[in-house]
């Protein structure tokens, strides 16, 4: 009993994910302070009068319409949020964010509709993971695989009626997919092996000196 303490107390709990973790604690304190709170600052607005509505461009992806609705998006976000915050870093994954909400909040309010939810966020996470294998001059098969199968779904509920954004997540998964090929395409020169010189090889060529 006292060797099972002793290894349990060796572990402790790490806050591995700031981002995400911060993310999923804002959304859940959202939830609970109810509807109205939700409804007025945390869903677009649909248009840019006054400061709330500019706001909500970027708060509406903390906003959810039920504990359903947050913890179907989250259960995602927590799974792939902390892969994506560790390849890319925290202030690049928050960036990438925050423009993911920019973006659907604009077409929100160019549109008139008035929406809430991560589910963006999520489908730009997905998009974004699918792209781990990108190299220069090739396309995983993988991703293509990831794209038809979730964004075809999405165009293909576009045509149903119901209280879905399917446009928010077709945004969502193109901006996870512009941020995969644009960080990819960054830093494939950068990574490239370099190549140690051998005997007899010709070694790296220095610059020239100007006098």
């Amino acid at each position: 009993m006292c060797v099972l303490a002793f290894t349990v107390a060796k572990f402790r709990i790490s806050y591995n994910a700031p981002v995400v973790l911060t993310f999923a604690l804002v959304a859940v304190v959202i939830r609970a302070l109810g509807d109205d709170v939700t409804i007025k600052w945390f869903t677009t607005h649909g248009n840019l009068e006054g400061g709330v509505a500019w706001f909500t461009l970027f708060s509406h992806i903390l906003g959810h319409g039920n504990w359903d609705h947050l913890i179907g998006n989250f259960m995602l976000i927590l799974l792939l949020g902390p892969i994506l915050e560790e390849r890319y870093g925290s202030l690049s994954l928050l960036i990438m964010i925050l423009i993911t909400g920019l973006v659907s909040g604009l077409v929100d309010v160019a549109l008139g509709d008035r929406t809430l939810g991560a589910s963006g966020i999520v489908f730009m996470m997905i998009l974004l993971a699918s792209t781990a294998n990108i190299r220069q001059g090739t396309i995983p098969l993988t991703f293509i695989a990831v794209a038809v199968i979730y964004l075809g779904a999405e165009v293909m509920k576009a045509f149903e009626k119901d209280n879905v954004s399917q446009l928010g997540h077709i945004l969502g998964g193109v901006s996870g997919a512009v941020f995969g090929f644009l960080h990819a395409r960054g830093t494939t020169r950068a990574d490239a092996p370099v190549r140690a010189a051998q005997p007899g090889a010709p070694g790296p060529l220095k610059p020239k000196l100007k006098p």
